[in-house]
């Protein structure tokens, strides 16, 4: 028999409120695969996997409209999803790294005793601003690692990386 959660145990899992969760249902984009005799929402795993994709999606920038487009029709795959995700982390490491070689700069600057001009503060403010940006487009990372490391304890492995109904 399939494992299935209900609504409650999967925003558990998934760190999602049920209000998102029924929200998706409403709109379409990510609905359970069945009932229980007390019409209670039931998810399974391809449920799960598919609000990965979702969440994954969503996390790339992605509007909840232009996500169902791309999942209903098959428009992304997840070797595409996982590519995508592998440029935000990239890109996220570059605004780090910027925000260190600003910090570096200052921190010379004030070891050495030379006064900090307004470049330099605007520089830093800078890179600051772009790291809060980053930080806040990539909240979705704990509940992503969250259901992926779920995921990968049952899911079976595909060479193409696809699930095996594809």
């Amino acid at each position: 028999m399939q494992k299935s959660w209900k609504i409650g145990e999967l925003s558990k899992l998934t760190g999602l409120t049920i209000r998102t969760l029924q929200y998706y249902d409403q709109i379409g984009l990510f609905q359970p695969s069945g009932d229980s005799n007390s019409k209670q929402r039931l998810y399974t795993e391809e449920d799960i996997s598919r609000l990965q994709h979702v969440l994954s999606l969503k996390e790339l920038g992605l509007s909840l409209d232009q996500i169902k487009l791309a999942l209903v029709e098959d428009q992304v795959s997840l070797f595409e999803i996982i590519s995508l995700h592998i440029k935000s982390l990239k890109d996220n490491i570059a605004v780090q790294m910027k925000l260190v070689h600003e910090l570096e700069s200052i921190v010379h600057l004030m070891d050495k005793q030379e006064p900090l001009t307004l470049e330099h503060y605007t520089n830093l403010l800078g890179a600051m601003r772009m790291k809060h940006a980053e930080e806040r487009r990539t909240s979705w990372n704990v509940h992503l690692d969250r259901l992926g490391d779920y995921l990968g304890e049952d899911q079976p492995k595909h060479p193409t990386g696809g699930h095996s109904n594809e």
